[in-house]
């Protein structure tokens, strides 16, 4: 996938850890984990959002778009 998640550096850089975040986004640590390690498929916009609000951070600074290179026949 193009969509590389970097919420761990984040929460580094923040000295957050994973429950500390979940508390205080108020999703569950599985869930936030899943996120953090990239094994989801969507982002909820009200979970982007409590995220960023928690960690005083931009999308753009959680989210990464990556080009993928394309195969050749």
């Amino acid at each position: 996938m193009a969509i590389i998640l970097r919420l761990d550096r984040v929460m580094a850089d923040r000295k957050m850890s994973l429950n500390e975040l979940s508390e205080r986004v108020g999703i569950s640590n599985v869930n936030l984990s899943n996120l953090k390690t990239g094994k989801v498929k969507a982002v909820r916009f009200s979970t982007l959002d409590a995220i960023c609000e928690v960690l005083d951070c931009q999308p753009g600074d959680i989210l990464e778009y990556q080009r993928e290179e394309k195969k050749t026949p």
